[in-house]
């Protein structure tokens, strides 16, 4: 498992779970092309951008070189990494038929090929000793502090995230992606 200072940006739900067997750091998803229109998560990933930075990963397909394009052009140019998995030909096990360029995704791909990636990418490699990580935010704070699994839970998670300018949609654990990328434990303690 590498842990990255960088926040991870990638298509979709399945490059996320692919992810967690590989690296340790928050992955914000960009919903692949809705990232466009979606102003909300734009600032979302600049803010994360402005506070740890990013590291793109997105497929080696031209749709994954346009949302990597547009982030580009979105984000601060010391703000943003790129780590570029191979075009292999091949088809993803979950799916019927090969992509529309036959190529496999960042889902498809094998966990060493996705750490050589990060690796070449110069994202910042976290080791146990020279980097002080904050407090880690939890489930159990959440629901400690009544953003989750409580009476007004969801109008308070709400209020929170608009009050930080992040997106109201977000799920439970998105959120606790986003909160983690930007906030300490002790921070946001004093946010609610």
């Amino acid at each position: 498992m590498i842990s990255i200072k960088e926040a991870v940006i990638v298509e979709g739900r399945y490059d996320t779970i692919k992810l967690s067997e590989v690296i340790d750091t928050p992955v914000i998803e960009t919903g692949g092309f809705r990232i466009f229109k979606d102003k909300e998560k734009q600032n979302l990933i600049r803010k994360i951008a402005e506070e740890r930075g990013i590291l793109v990963l997105t497929d080696s397909d031209s749709a994954g070189f346009v949302i990597r394009n547009f982030l580009k052009g979105s984000v601060p140019e010391e703000k943003i990494k790129h780590a570029y998995i191979p075009q292999l030909k091949g088809k993803e096990k979950r799916k019927s038929e090969a992509s529309k360029e036959g190529l496999l995704g960042v889902e498809g791909v094998s966990a060493e090929i996705i750490a050589e990636a990060v690796r070449k990418s110069g994202a910042t490699i976290l080791g146990e000793d020279n980097e002080i990580k904050k407090s880690e935010i939890t489930k159990q704070d959440l629901y400690e502090l009544g953003l989750t699994g409580r009476e007004n839970s969801a109008i308070l998670r709400e209020k929170l995230l608009k009050k930080l300018e992040l997106p109201t949609y977000l799920s439970t654990n998105a959120m606790l992606s986003a909160l983690n990328c930007l906030y300490s434990l002790e921070e946001l303690k004093e946010l609610v």
